[in-house]
């Protein structure tokens, strides 16, 4: 096998991986990602014995024990671009060996559930209501800068393409599809629809206050955009990256999203830390199950 280049991999001098900052083995293969910092505490709290805390910038990384079973929560930060970077790194902990920077000879399979907030674009998905991605279409483009055509739903993306418009001077989209196995497990009863990722939360999500926007009728395409009972039902800023790197590294990833705000109505929950809590409770206690 190839030797990964110490360009590539960096691991610091006292071991850590660069980003995320530990060592392999602290990891659980049960791993909760929330965009928040604040949010690690929030979910680690219930742990019932925590064996790791560590932060590196906005990285905290808390492994515990919860209904007698290993869980990690790491928080990534905002956007794709973070996902890129906790995504590879979380892998490589898995599933390379520090000392002959090589893959190991046996693959470890993660389960990355995405926690966070989204906005609606369906009057029908009210605030306060919980959202599973079946997809994630990508608007960011981060997929394509891999080998990625395999994972990608080409039939979906293309009729994404067709009904929305143009994209001749943005990213190309690309969609793809959740872990079927965490959706049955965790998502089943939720609402269920394809999650739009932004690489940004002004303008690429059809928001302005002072720029105006290039394409203002783009998250109107989107949010009407139909097939074979396929819907998109929110914004949010990770979950195209989260999927489409799970599935090239051999991961299942499912996002679970608490709305906080309905873009099609114009209602924001001023107070949504009991739909978080409700949530938290409610995926802990099914990855666990």
């Amino acid at each position: 096998m190839k030797r990964i280049k110490d360009s590539e991999l960096i691991i610091n001098s006292d071991g850590n991986i660069y980003h995320i900052n530990i060592k392999p083995g602290i990891l659980a293969e049960n791993i909760i990602l929330v965009g928040d910092p604040a949010r690690v505490s929030k979910i680690s709290r219930r742990f019932s014995k925590i064996e790791h805390q560590s932060q590196n910038r906005e990285i905290i990384t808390n492994t515990g024990i919860y209904n007698g079973i290993p869980i990690s929560v790491v928080s990534t930060g905002m956007g794709t671009d973070n996902i890129d970077i906790i995504i590879n790194e979380l892998d490589a902990l898995a599933n390379i060996d520090f000392k002959t920077r090589e893959p190991k000879k046996s693959f470890t399979k993660l389960n990355l559930i995405r926690i966070g907030t989204s906005g609606a674009i369906q009057p029908d998905i009210a605030i306060h209501s919980i959202v599973a991605s079946t997809h994630g279409v990508g608007l960011d483009g981060l997929l394509y800068f891999y080998n990625s055509d395999h994972v990608i739903e080409k039939e979906l993306t293309k009729e994404f393409i067709a009904q929305t418009g143009s994209f001749s001077n943005l990213p190309k989209p690309y969609i793809v599809s959740c872990s079927e196995k965490l959706m049955k497990k965790v998502g089943h009863d939720l609402f269920q629809g394809i999650t739009a990722t932004a690489p940004g939360f002004y303008g690429p999500q059809g928001r302005t206050i002072r720029i105006p926007l290039r394409h203002v009728e783009l998250s109107e395409k989107i949010k009407n955009f139909s097939f074979e009972r396929h819907r998109v039902l929110n914004f949010e800023m990770e979950t195209s990256a989260l999927y489409g790197l799970g599935k090239l590294l051999g991961h299942d990833a499912l996002t679970i999203c608490a709305v906080i705000a309905n873009r099609a109505t114009g209602d924001f929950a001023v107070d949504y830390n009991k739909t978080i809590d409700e949530m938290i409770g409610l995926v802990l206690d099914r990855i666990t199950s």
